[in-house]
């Protein structure tokens, strides 16, 4: 079977263990007691434990020759991280669509999984978003995007119905909105930036619309710099502290997510993911969304959302190919896709017509119609600590701030970066014509 040099290689640098660790191998394929092909999922999102429960039972009781086993662990990536190193591989690998998923590529961990079908079923955009996560160009699929989540800006429909404020779909409309809701006597936002990574929440929505989904890719490649990319995305971040709650540094995601809640704000601008804590304080808000219009060219907007879950096949594991892609098959099937949402209020990657929660109305256009990009920090080193710059940027007052943000940002991204860059750039001496083609296949 397949053997995993570079994939040890690129997990000791994950997770910094000693050049001396053992280099990792393909394993034979597992039985149950009953003779039944064993296939493993471990998934990251602890979360949706009980949605996975009820599939396996399901595919369980319909399956003779397959026993499907799905683990739900908190802090999956630190367990799949140690498992690599053990040599005890699942088959399948649920993650998200990050920097997680680039570092495990790059290292050779992953499948070429192009010749399965359910691929033609997915959008297109959440399959751009995996190619332009790869370090370097690479042939074949390495990842089925399962599930999405959105971010833009949560309103609180009452308060919108009551003025009869109507959605903006420009930037400017955006600013109108928020002067007629502060002469109202109302709050338009509130932040909760106490916590960086909620900084985030407004930098990707407008990145999506102004900066190049690829940025970082152009930067690696030595054809782009942040300075020039993220000025816009900068300067449109820093104009919403106007309309902010005074001191949004004092006060955490959940200060934010109350706030919003009892009615102390129209808008929040944050992903999805926050209903469910803001519905923990009132179950009876009546939330809807829309995508943030950071262009003035209504037609340029795009929703932020990337892949919040995808399946992956480890390396090595052509052998069980066909039962790999039977459990895939069941997983991707319209009923069971919709047990999931319907248990985690997500957004579907593959096509298709499916009941999404409610608070998406205001973004189902997008949805639907596939202008979606990625979260511009799904391509950003934890080390690197982008949320407490952009924090730190959002506080200085001074006239140079926006200067010194950027440079910074170049400085930090090469820091932090410097083999990538190196190997990136290296590539691409070798091959050209990649660089023509955009890095594309």
């Amino acid at each position: 079977m397949k053997q995993h040099k570079k994939t040890a290689a690129g997990v000791i640098a994950l997770m910094g263990l000693a050049a001396t660790a053992a280099l990792l191998s393909g394993c034979g394929a597992k039985e149950g007691a009953d003779g039944k092909t064993v296939i493993e999922i471990v998934q990251y999102k602890p979360e949706a434990v009980k949605a996975f429960e009820a599939l396996e039972e399901k595919f369980n009781a319909t399956h003779d020759d397959i026993e499907l086993k799905i683990d739900s662990p908190n802090d999956a990536m630190t367990i799949l991280k140690t498992r690599f190193i053990r040599e005890d591989y699942p088959e399948i690998i649920g993650i998200g669509g990050d920097i997680n998923y680039s570092n495990f590529l790059d290292s050779d961990m992953l499948m070429d999984i192009s010749d399965y079908q359910g691929l033609s079923e997915i959008k297109e955009s959440y399959l751009r978003t995996d190619k332009e996560l790869e370090f370097i160009p690479y042939d074949g699929v390495y990842a089925v995007p399962y599930m999405a989540n959105a971010a833009g800006v949560l309103y609180n429909k009452d308060i919108f119905d009551e003025h009869g404020w109507t959605i903006p779909t420009t930037l400017d409309e955006f600013y109108k909105l928020c002067d007629d809701i502060q002469a109202a006597g109302i709050q338009p936002l509130y932040f909760g930036f106490k916590d960086t990574w909620t900084c985030f929440a407004p930098w990707n929505a407008i990145c999506v619309d102004l900066a190049p989904s690829d940025i970082c890719s152009q930067v690696n490649a030595g054809t782009a710099k942040f300075a020039d990319a993220y000025r816009p995305v900068a300067e449109v971040t820093k104009s919403l502290l106007q309309y902010a709650q005074a001191d949004p540094y004092a006060y955490s995601y959940n200060d934010a997510c109350t706030a919003f809640a009892r009615g102390e704000s129209a808008m929040y601008v944050i992903g999805s993911y926050a209903v469910p804590q803001i519905k923990s304080v009132n179950p009876d808000i009546n939330i809807d969304s829309f995508v943030f219009p950071a262009s003035n060219n209504a037609d340029e907007n795009l929703l932020n959302s990337g892949n919040d879950l995808q399946w992956s096949v480890m390396a090595g594991m052509e052998d069980k190919k066909d039962a790999i892609y039977e459990v895939l098959d069941f997983l991707y099937e319209d009923e069971n896709i919709q047990t999931y949402l319907d248990d985690q209020s997500a957004v579907p990657c593959k096509k298709g017509d499916f009941e999404l929660p409610s608070m998406l109305d205001g973004m189902k256009e997008y949805i639907e119609n596939d202008k979606m990009a990625d979260y511009q920090d799904h391509h950003y080193p934890s080390e690197m600590a982008v949320d407490a710059m952009i924090q730190t940027f959002l506080m200085d007052d001074s006239e140079n701030a926006l200067d010194t943000f950027l440079e910074r940002f170049d400085t930090e991204w090469v820091r932090y970066n410097r083999d990538l860059v190196t190997k990136v750039q290296k590539f691409y001496e070798e091959h050209p014509e990649k660089l023509t083609e955009g890095g594309e296949e």
